[in-house]
């Protein structure tokens, strides 16, 4: 068995309440295969066995506190070679800026309704090239913008790290249309930002928490401009995005008047002894360490943390939420069940995001 292979017989992941059933064909050309998932440790390392009957490789995975779960398989062939797949019987797909993972939904998971809602898009987008000198680098990035916003016209301004995948993994913009149409957001903009070099800038990274205070939210004033004062500005990111909108805001505080932070990558050596390794660890343990050690702050915004309920991050996101609400901040802490992925994400927006948006512009 090899990626493209297509199962003979019916091996759909057979899904109930408390858990679920993968299976593969078991054909001469597959040596062995496991699970690959982000619901429950380890990751990897879950293989399937032969059935009864010896027609499949079946492995029985029981209900994670989750209502979905992306997966892949890693399968190896009769000449030792293979790889990641997804399911072959599987139809239901989750995107994702590294390829699609294979979904399973629980019976008690329920997609927002406004995803598959109706309606051609109510909002534009414009692309955009900021030139970063102090960085090296040109950033790209979309401008959406409400219906009826005229040009100069001053608005609020929501600025999104990884904003580009936000909409084409989440359905950012989706979310704008829909809700703009129906009149249940505030008239805005949205600089949906797309990372020069993720894991360089978005590392609790001075020099590029002062690119975005100093030149790029300054040349996102000449293009979409908003009413004086920061709190007509709001940033949001998801992981290591989620912690360069925090350093940002640490670092410049007249940046936002409100966070949305998913999944934030907020490491600390206290939590996250399996991601050391990541090359700029100590960097934002250094950030986070200060965040933590601070009693007070006298700049203080309102910020929304969303986590998975089974994700390696939710310790890290616990403990930030709390420091940020001893130093004042008001702080609403989310719980989704479900994972570190972009589904989880969107699933978050409708009301979280809505809610905050529309209490600070309303």
């Amino acid at each position: 068995m090899v990626p493209g292979m297509v199962a003979a017989h019916d091996t759909r992941p057979l899904v109930s309440a408390d858990g679920v059933t993968f299976r593969l064909e078991r054909t001469s050309e597959l040596n062995a295969a496991w699970l690959y998932q982000e619901v429950a440790m380890p990751r990897g390392g879950w293989r399937l066995h032969p059935s009864a009957d010896g027609l499949t490789l079946e492995l029985r995975f029981p209900r994670p506190e989750a209502d979905r779960m992306e997966y892949l398989f890693e399968l190896v062939d009769a000449d030792g070679g293979g790889g990641l797949v997804c399911d072959p019987a599987n139809p239901l797909r989750a995107p994702g800026p590294f390829g699609d993972k294979s979904v399973v939904e629980f019976p008690s998971y329920k997609a927002p309704a406004w995803v598959s809602e109706d309606g051609a898009a109510a909002g534009t987008s414009a692309e955009l090239t900021i030139h970063v000198p102090s960085l090296g680098c040109d950033l790209r990035a979309l401008l959406w913008t409400a219906p009826g916003v005229a040009a100069g016209e001053r608005v609020p301004l929501l600025v999104a790290h990884d904003g580009i995948e936000y909409t084409q993994f989440s359905s950012l913009s989706v979310l704008l249309d829909r809700f703009s149409a129906r009149g249940e957001l505030p008239r805005l903009r949205a600089a949906l930002l797309h990372p020069a070099a993720r894991d360089e800038h978005y590392s609790a990274s001075p020099a590029y928490a002062r690119a975005l205070a100093t030149e790029v939210l300054p040349y996102l004033a000449t293009v979409a401009p908003t009413p004086p004062g920061r709190r007509w500005r709001v940033g949001m990111g998801a992981s290591l995005g989620a912690l360069a909108m925090l350093h940002a805001h640490r670092s410049h505080p007249a940046t936002f008047g409100g966070l949305f932070l998913q999944s934030g990558s907020f490491f600390h050596h206290r939590y996250d002894q399996h991601d050391i390794g990541f090359e700029h660890f100590q960097r934002v343990r250094w950030f986070m360490d200060r965040v933590h050690a601070a009693r007070t702050w006298d700049q203080p915004v309102p910020v929304v943390v969303t986590c998975g309920a089974v994700e390696m991050n939710l310790p890290n996101n616990r403990a930030a939420s709390l420091a940020l609400r001893r130093q004042g901040y008001p702080v609403r802490f989310v719980a989704s069940r479900d994972a570190h992925n972009w589904t989880a994400w969107r699933d978050l927006f409708d009301p979280h995001l809505v809610a905050l948006l529309g209490e600070l512009w309303a």
